[in-house]
């Protein structure tokens, strides 16, 4: 198992760090995913991003002269334009996430992730790039890593059999992890992935220490542990802008904890 603590907080630079490339966030008006822009700009990064509610991105960030931004439900574009929207990307990192309400959870659309996802990649894979471009989507670890032997109780299976068939949010996390993992794979010439997998996430002011695994080290059902989500957008931008990293984690569904909570 690959284990890391974040230990270069507060650096806006770091070794390998690609200076100035062009990234496309969609979900960025949430709760990480503009934790994330501000992560990326602050690294010295270009960003186009992809917003709903224009209202709920923060003033600062619209008028930052490296951020552009696009006010319309990804789904609803043409793959045309979700194309030029990923045109000249060198990553591309999905927050997109079903919203806590009835309507949110219950209502259409109930594949947002997973039909993002896909034509995210299609789009991608459309442009014959010489290059590898990274893609980067925020999950849960309340899914399991197919890939490798996660242990799981009975009752950890049961209740996710349960959320899977109650919940449409839980079965689409998994659906669009998969696609990365199944129709994308680790050999792909076009694109690389990292599905990232916090525990139940909370909000913080400031970028704290946190760790990252390969698999859960706890019980995300009957022991779950805490990420902020500005943890989470920290490490996600340092996947996008640090080769060492990338190469760490490229391929993998790493979770992430705040360091005090993985115990």
């Amino acid at each position: 198992m690959r284990h890391r603590v974040a230990d270069r907080l507060g650096l806006a630079m770091v070794r390998n760090e690609r200076k100035g490339m062009k990234i496309l966030v969609v979900g960025a008006s949430g709760a990480t995913g503009r934790l994330l822009v501000e992560q990326l700009l602050e690294r010295g990064q270009e960003v186009r991003a992809i917003v709903r509610s224009p209202e709920r991105l923060p003033e600062n960030l619209r008028n930052h002269d490296r951020l552009s931004v696009t006010y319309a439900c990804l789904l609803d574009l043409s793959d045309a334009q979700i194309a030029r929207h990923v045109e000249g990307c060198g990553a591309v990192a999905s927050c997109l996430g079903h919203n806590l309400t009835v309507k949110g959870i219950f209502g259409p659309p109930r594949r947002l992730v997973t039909d993002a996802t896909r034509r995210l990649c299609t789009a991608i894979k459309g442009q014959s790039l010489s290059r590898i471009t990274k893609f980067v989507l925020m999950n849960t670890t309340g899914n399991r890593n197919r890939d490798l032997d996660e242990q799981t109780s009975i009752g950890e299976r049961c209740v996710v059999g349960l959320l899977r068939t109650l919940l449409p949010p839980q079965r689409d996390n998994e659906e669009a992890a998969d696609y990365l993992r199944t129709k994308i794979g680790k050999l792909d010439d076009e694109i690389e992935w990292v599905a990232v997998r916090p525990d139940t996430l909370i909000n913080e002011d400031k970028v704290t220490r946190y760790e990252v695994h390969a698999s859960p080290v706890r019980s995300p059902i009957f022991n779950a542990g805490k990420t902020s989500r500005i943890n989470v957008a920290h490490f996600m931008a340092e996947l996008i802008a640090d080769d060492d990293t990338w190469k760490c984690w490229k391929g993998q569904m790493p979770v992430i904890y705040n360091a005090a909570s993985s115990r």
